[in-house]
């Protein structure tokens, strides 16, 4: 199921042209136009799904074995020394177009990029209290 209004969709699908490094009958792994690091990368399922909290566990399961052969074939062909793998879900959480997709970014010494956070100080209280909630 494609949505005629999503530009990931159109990617994905071949209605507009991709630098695509993978393609089989699910997926679509193309070069990101707006690049953090060489080699930059996108997984994009060919059907459309808004973010992961729609995605089969089935397609979840796939996407995230792709991403793992597709780092492990990046990291040798462009000589990456890590790798980041991105996967944002909703607006909150700095997703910006509504279609799920698995940023592949290779990361390398000295590139000037800094995918981080602060990390927090939860208490010992607040992590009991969260660890009783499952």
């Amino acid at each position: 199921m494609k949505d005629d209004n999503c530009i990931f969709c159109k990617l994905a699908n071949g209605d507009i042209p991709t630098n695509a490094i993978y393609e089989d009958d699910e997926f679509k792994v193309i070069l990101d136009m707006g690049a953090a690091t060489r080699g930059h990368a996108l997984i994009l399922p060919k059907d459309h799904y808004k973010n992961i909290y729609e995605l089969p566990e089935d397609k979840v399961a796939k996407a995230f074995t792709l991403a793992k052969r597709m780092t492990e074939t990046m990291t040798e062909k462009l000589n990456a020394d890590g790798f980041n793998l991105v996967q944002n879900n909703n607006e909150v959480a700095g997703q910006t177009v509504f279609h799920f997709h698995i940023h592949l970014i290779p990361r390398y010494h000295g590139d000037g990029q800094n995918i981080s956070w602060k990390p927090g100080e939860p208490t010992a209280e607040e992590l009991q209290e969260i660890k009783q909630l499952f």
